[in-house]
């Protein structure tokens, strides 16, 4: 068989490019997927009668309407906003930070006006913001950073959040009020079919043909297509490593059922201050299942082997990727897309987002 495009890697980038080649230009896509299944890290399965998010918690969270729109063509969405309790002190206390968080964590009884004052008494004068320790430490001083972030922080990614960019706890709000949701994205809910089901969706065309548990590399040359190939994988990959390894911080998952019928308040607890594991997420209050007397729970191992998650943002790797990208912005034929590709960290919105914009731009002419 003979294609329009070949697509390597079957996550949401991949799926959305390939739904817009079939769908809108009437195209042939084949996808060549390394795992044994579509979705990449929002990939959902069921077990035990509950749905279980292979790769820790995704929650569908956007201030793109574009996005929206285009997944709700194969979804409809159970209602829900995220919430999440940090376990401190003996204390579970809201995350993000906002009133309620510094009231319960120092017994407090602020209310905006009083949380600016104390903010402004406790954090520190930092003349450049460096790091992701110097953004909290300016934004609300010592006593939090080290309840909160210190910890936290170095299991997350296994080095001192003096020794990170500022943009990677710069993604973690910072309210003045008594809004305690994570997000505050105007659209927000979890897929009601889960997100596998999404996916399945998306490639549902005669015109799209998908190979899991494959190497591209064993087969593109012995593929027929007639424009391009879109990569969706690891960039050092593609070019065979040739200005070295890329570093990721990676996660191990580890779930299990527990015959009772709630084990937390909410879908996630985090543990900054407990060894190993960073957060225990609860799965039924994520997707609003009923199971009776039973419940299912991941805890979340970080470390440098295990599923390739976050991009390691420290000065050394972002300048080798520079080097990779130079390389890619040479290629006349290959077409570059997600988070792998553009060793970026994503939010599944901006993954779609991307996609779309690359059809418009790149691939629709």
């Amino acid at each position: 068989m003979e294609f329009d495009y070949v697509i390597v890697g079957a996550g949401l980038s991949g799926l959305t490019l390939a739904e817009r080649i079939a769908n809108e230009l009437d195209e042939k896509v084949l996808i060549i997927e390394k795992r044994e299944h579509i979705g990449g890290n929002v990939y959902d399965f069921y077990e035990n009668g509950i749905l279980i998010q292979k790769y820790g918690p995704h929650i569908f969270h956007t201030k793109e309407k574009k996005v929206y729109d285009y997944l709700s063509k194969f979804t409809q969405w159970i209602d829900y906003e995220h919430r999440v309790l940090s376990y401190v002190d003996g204390k579970l206390v809201v995350m993000p930070i906002c009133i309620d968080t510094l009231n319960k964590l120092y017994d407090l009884d602020l209310d905006e006006d009083s949380m600016r004052d104390w903010i402004n008494e406790h954090k520190e004068d930092i003349g450049e913001i460096k790091s992701s320790e110097d953004v909290v430490l300016a934004n609300a001083g010592r006593d939090i950073y080290n309840k909160l972030f210190k910890n936290y922080t170095e299991k997350q990614w296994g080095t001192s959040a003096a020794n990170l960019s500022p943009s990677v706890i710069s993604r973690i709000p910072f309210r003045f009020n008594h809004d305690d949701r994570y997000f505050e994205d105007a659209y927000q809910g979890m897929p009601k079919d889960g997100y596998t089901k999404m996916c399945e969706r998306m490639i549902e065309s005669d015109n799209i043909h998908v190979g899991l548990k494959a190497d591209y590399k064993t087969y593109i040359n012995k593929i027929n297509y007639s424009k391009k190939l879109i990569y969706t994988g690891p960039i050092d990959y593609f070019y065979d490593y040739k200005y070295g390894e890329l570093l990721y911080r990676c996660l191990n998952f580890v779930y299990e059922f527990l015959d009772e019928d709630s084990y937390q308040d909410v879908a996630v607890v985090n543990y900054p201050n407990d060894p190993y594991f960073t957060r225990i997420t609860e799965f039924k209050k994520l997707t609003g299942q009923v199971v009776k007397d039973k419940t299912a729970i991941m805890r979340e191992y970080p470390g440098f082997n295990g599923e390739k998650c976050y991009p390691y943002p420290t000065q050394e790797y972002l300048d080798k990727f520079k080097l990779y990208e130079a390389e890619m912005e040479k290629e006349e034929n290959v077409i570059f897309a997600g988070r792998l590709a553009k060793y970026k960290y994503y939010n599944m919105d901006l993954v779609v987002k991307e996609a779309l914009e690359i059809f418009e731009k790149e691939i629709k002419q």
